[in-house]
């Protein structure tokens, strides 16, 4: 029953940082009664730092933790982001136009009228699904960011993430979370790790600090699991039967043009064998190519990823990032725990990694033990919960390869063979065939992407609901009608308010906004 008093923090970058701020604010006390906050990060050892892309919960995050959106915008590069946009992900190049879809990060409102069945009867004509049921992907294809000046910090007219330099970022929370949280900083190399006679880890071996000692250790080493891996020896469980792609590379491109247009949104292009992020930011590009050892060669990921970026960067080196593709056997070992890469990795198809580290560390924070007595049982829940959090994350990506029509190449053919797709996604869409997906099915808390994110990806990619057999439950369609109507004049209403997406940042950055 021995009180924890001291976290000590392996690792930085985001996900240790944001780890450290969700500690922090939740158990430090400046007058010594709550816990002793601690991280310890090497100065010779660079992040990956190509975590560009969010979603929306991390606007919830930031105000939570107390970081100005004004600040953020203004020191991390930062652009809005309000949708991923899909290129041809349905069909290969030429082969069907328009040839990409919108996941959108409004959501339809079903709770009024849930408008899929109603568009799959036809009744909003050729409009896309997502621009039947939401204004935002108007909004995006116009160029228009998400909000007024006239709003506060963390409102909008329409919901919201950002893109952002990662290697900004993790400076902001550092000094957010030492200056602002009482986070302790430590700079040093950790070599042995020493254990105790009951398995728990007493302490660790650093060059600069000598040995430090703590209740509770959180690995945050990235792909190296120095702690949870290296030291504990928990088993890494592959997920490369489901998940294929396995390598990135990584290039940071210049503007041709300094006040060209900044997409609002990221575009996830469709390769032979992976896929291409595009990511706007204020000064450049954030691109790369993610794509599966196992189809392509290194040498022809970097000819498409030259052939994509047309000259722009071809005085460049991409960095080439090789990826551990699944998870932990455990998260949480004895007084172990491991968070960000250490913990599990899949592709940043929807902005996976950073979504799952912030959800996980403000779990942890939030369920934190106050003595050792209930480790255990907070352990094997953190355990449960995480894991399903990782499967459920498996599903929703594996969904957008599952369901593409592309036939152009192995990669795509072998994504879409029943064979390499989870039984609990297979299961799904038989169900789904027949009948739209329902708040039901999504019943968990623990579900990272939810019933109106399986309805952007499922309809975006003509996924086919066989509703003959139901066309007597559409009772309200002069009601689907009125609001089909109401999102296409909103969407032609919103764009006489809103700015340019670049405008919008400048005067941001210039004036800031509004303090909530």
């Amino acid at each position: 029953m021995q009180q924890i008093r001291k976290v000590l923090i392996v690792g930085g970058g985001t996900a240790g940082w944001l780890a450290a701020c969700h500690l922090a604010k939740k158990l430090y006390r400046p007058d010594g009664s709550g816990v002793d906050i601690c991280l310890i990060e090497s100065a010779e050892i660079p992040t990956i730092g190509v975590g560009e892309g969010t979603v929306p919960a991390i606007r919830q995050s930031l105000q939570y933790l107390g970081i100005s959106e004004t600040e953020f915008i203004r020191e991390c590069d930062v652009t809005f982001k309000q949708s991923i946009q899909f290129v041809d992900w349905v069909k290969a190049p030429g082969q069907i136009s328009p040839n990409f879809y919108h996941h959108l990060f409004d959501y339809p409102d079903l709770a009024t009228l849930d408008l899929t069945p109603y568009w799959l009867q036809g009744q909003a004509g050729e409009c896309s699904y997502a621009d039947a049921v939401a204004v935002q992907g108007r909004i995006c294809d116009a160029g228009f960011g998400p909000k007024t000046m006239l709003q506060p910090e963390f409102q909008g007219l329409t919901n919201y993430a950002y893109h952002l330099d990662a290697a900004k970022f993790a400076t902001l929370l550092t000094r957010h979370a030492t200056q602002k949280l009482g986070v302790r900083h430590l700079l040093g190399n950790v070599g042995a790790v020493r254990f105790a006679d009951n398995g728990d880890i007493a302490a660790i071996q650093t060059d600069a600090h000598g040995e430090l000692t703590a209740d509770i250790f959180i690995d945050c080493t990235g792909f190296r699991a120095l702690l949870i891996g290296d030291a504990c020896q928990v088993p890494f469980i592959p997920k490369n039967d489901v998940m294929f792609v396995d390598r990135a590379l990584a290039v940071q491109v210049p503007y041709r043009d300094p006040e060209a247009p900044i997409p609002c949104y990221t575009i996830a292009t469709a390769q032979p064998a992976g896929w291409i992020w595009d990511i706007g930011l204020t000064e450049r590009r954030g691109t790369g190519y993610v794509y599966s050892s196992r189809y392509t060669s290194d040498d022809e990921a970097l000819a498409v990823l030259r052939q994509y970026l047309q000259g722009d960067a071809d005085h460049l080196t991409p960095r080439r990032i090789e990826m551990q593709v699944g998870y932990r056997e455990k998260f949480w070992h004895r007084n172990c725990i491991a968070l960000g890469l250490s913990q599990g990795f899949v592709e940043p198809l929807e902005a996976t990694g950073l979504l799952v580290y912030d959800a996980t560390a403000r779990m942890l924070a939030d369920s934190f033990p106050a003595h050792t007595g209930v480790m255990p049982l907070l352990a094997e829940r953190f355990n449960q919960r995480v894991r399903t959090a990782w499967d459920k994350v498996i599903d929703f990506i594996k969904l957008h390869y599952f369901l593409s029509q592309r036939d152009d190449s192995a990669f795509w053919r072998d994504n879409r063979d029943p064979a390499s797709c989870p039984q609990s996604l297979l299961d799904n869409l038989a169900l789904w065939a027949h009948q739209v997906p329902t708040p039901y099915d999504f019943h968990s808390k623990l579900e990272i992407f939810n019933l109106e994110n399986y309805l952007y990806v499922l309809y975006g990619m003509r996924f086919g609901t066989d509703l003959s057999a139901q066309k007597y439950r559409l009772t309200q369609p002069e009601l689907a009608a009125q609001m089909f109507a109401f999102y296409r004049h909103k969407a032609q209403q919103l764009q006489t308010q809103l700015l340019p997406h670049r405008e919008l940042l400048k005067r941001i950055r210039q004036f800031g906004l509004h303090k909530v």
